[in-house]
Order: C-alpha cells, then structure tokens, then sequence
C-alpha cells in the first residue's frame, strides 16, 4: 500500500451483484490520458524523466508508440486488443481495473474495490485477479515501480498502467456508479453535433473544448497550475483522490441532470458545459501533477527514505 500524508479522508453478497455490473467505457479517451503524461511529464526530475524513458525504450509491444503521452493510452489498448480475452473481446482480467463502482447513494469503499482483495503471494500485479479496482491496482503498481527488485519486465508494465490508472481514477464517471455503465446508458445533447452518452461527454468531448490539440491543452493547463495548487494536490492516497473525483460526479456530472434520464435525451444546459468544462481541467491537471509526484517518488533518488512499499 502507498505510504502516503493524509488528505482529508455482507461483502460476498456485493461482490456478486458487483460483477454483474456493465463495465464503463474508456476513461479521458486517447487526448485526455495524453495531456495527463503531458502535464506529468512537465513536473518530472531530470533523473526521473530519463528513467522513465529508458524503462519505456525496453518496450516492444506494437499497441502504441513509446513516449509517456502514447504509452498513457497502452492500458486501454490492451484490454481490448487479443490475447487472453473474454467473450466481449477484451483482457478480462484488468477490465475492471479502469474504474471504482463508488455508488451515488451510500457508497462504499470496501464494497467497490471486492474488499480490497490482496495479491497472492509471489503474484505480480499484471496477473492479479480480474476482481480489483482502480485505486488498488494503482498502489500495487506504484509498489513495483518503486522497488528495484521488481524484474525488468513486470516495472515496464507497473510504469504502463500507472501512466494510465492515475488519469481513470480522476475522471469522474469513472469513480461514481449510478447503475449506468458509467453514463453510457444515458443519452446527452448540448455538447457535440449529436447526441451522445454522458460518458463520452465527459471523457473526450469536454477535455476537446478545452483546446485544440492535446499540447496546446496541457500547455494551457500547466500555465495555470500554481505552487499552493501544487502543495494541495501532493498529498493523499489515491483512496482519497476517488472520493474527490466522486465528490464532482454527484455534484456536477449527476447532480443537474433530471431524475428520469433512462430512454431520453436529456440537453446540457451551457452553464452544464462550462462547470463541466472547468471541472474536467481540474482533474486533468491533479491527475497529471499527481503522476509526476507518485513517479518521483517512485524513481527518483529518494524514493527508498521516502515510505514507499
């Protein structure tokens, strides 16, 4: 588990209804996952970024290329890619590592994570069971990125899937479950030529209407992220940061819509859009501010006298 400063702050029956649950698409898409590496990548030491890119450059999948920005999206490509799949097409054992099933009313913790289930002994975290979550997965990644022992191979995969859990567990319907697939069962217009799903409003349509391009955006955010914001957002678990990110899903993503939105499509008002919009820079930039400091910690020259597992 990561040694981190505090922020703020009948299991076998729900893990049965848990894994009935439809699984939430792709969290940001492929420019908000990017502008995350983007943001991480600015705030990285010089010792940190050269070893991130040596343990990079050992990479030879062909899902992506081999930056932080590319490879922040490889997770995403790979649970669908072929291989070990499951009947849907996808890696079934890390599809539900993308996300946290933190319910809008009396959520759990416990609950949402299979009772934090530890990995078996000797178990490396890229073959733990299918039954995790995302805030899990990101502490027994960042466990084996940070220990020098880990083999070559399996700290290639912890950096691969930290570059991209970090950015799931901001975005926020990836941490709030309304019992609607991660608002892709719920149909939105006001934000794109066509009506899409609450979803993909939040995950690619907002982070577009920051900007053009996924460098113009994470320049702009960098440009407005400011020491005190940076002394706030460096702290914590990345327990706390889901409830964080669920804390804006109730509020902002759920909280304006109406309650009957199932077989409808319910139009974003503008002021949605623009709360929405402000909300989703935000996360993007905490998720990126927060990478670069888990890989500081992780791989710089104080990570062994800094608590890391």
């Amino acid at each position: 588990m990561i040694t981190l400063r505090p922020f703020t702050l009948c299991v076998a029956a729900a893990l049965v209804l848990l894994a009935l649950r439809p699984a939430p698409a792709l969290a940001w898409g492929y420019e908000g996952h990017a502008v995350v590496a983007l943001i991480a990548q600015h705030y990285l030491q010089p010792a940190v970024h050269q070893r991130v890119d040596a343990i990079l450059a050992m990479d030879d999948s062909t899902l992506v290329k081999h930056d932080m920005a590319s490879e922040a999206t490889w997770a995403d490509k790979w649970r669908g890619a072929g291989g070990d799949l499951d009947a849907g097409g996808r890696h079934h054992r890390t599809a539900k590592w993308h996300y946290i099933n933190l319910e809008l009313v009396r959520p759990s913790l416990n609950w949402a994570c299979w009772g934090h289930k530890p990995l078996p002994r000797g178990m490396p975290a890229s073959q733990g069971p299918w039954q995790s979550c995302v805030t899990d997965k990101t502490q027994q990644f960042f466990a084996e990125l940070a220990d020098p022992a880990t083999p070559p191979q399996e700290r290639l995969l912890a950096l691969k899937f930290l570059l991209h859990f970090v950015g799931d567990l901001h975005q926020p319907l990836h941490a709030a479950d309304d019992r609607d697939a991660g608002g892709n069962d719920v149909r939105v217009s006001g934000i794109a030529r066509r009506p899409t799903t609450l979803h993909h409003a939040w995950d690619t349509a907002f982070v577009s209407g920051l900007g053009r391009g996924q460098k113009k955006i994470a320049n702009q955010l960098i440009a407005n992220i400011h020491n005190v914001d940076m002394q706030r957002w460096q702290r914590g678990t990345p327990q706390d940061w889901a409830w964080e990110t669920w804390e804006i899903a109730k509020k902002d993503a759920y909280g304006p819509l109406p309650a009957r939105r199932r077989g409808v499509t319910v139009k974003l008002s503008p002021a949605y859009v623009r709360q929405a919009q402000a909300d989703v820079a935000l996360q993007l930039s905490r998720a990126g501010v927060r990478l670069a400091w888990l890989l500081n910690r992780a791989l710089g020259p104080q990570a062994l006298d800094t608590g890391a597992p």
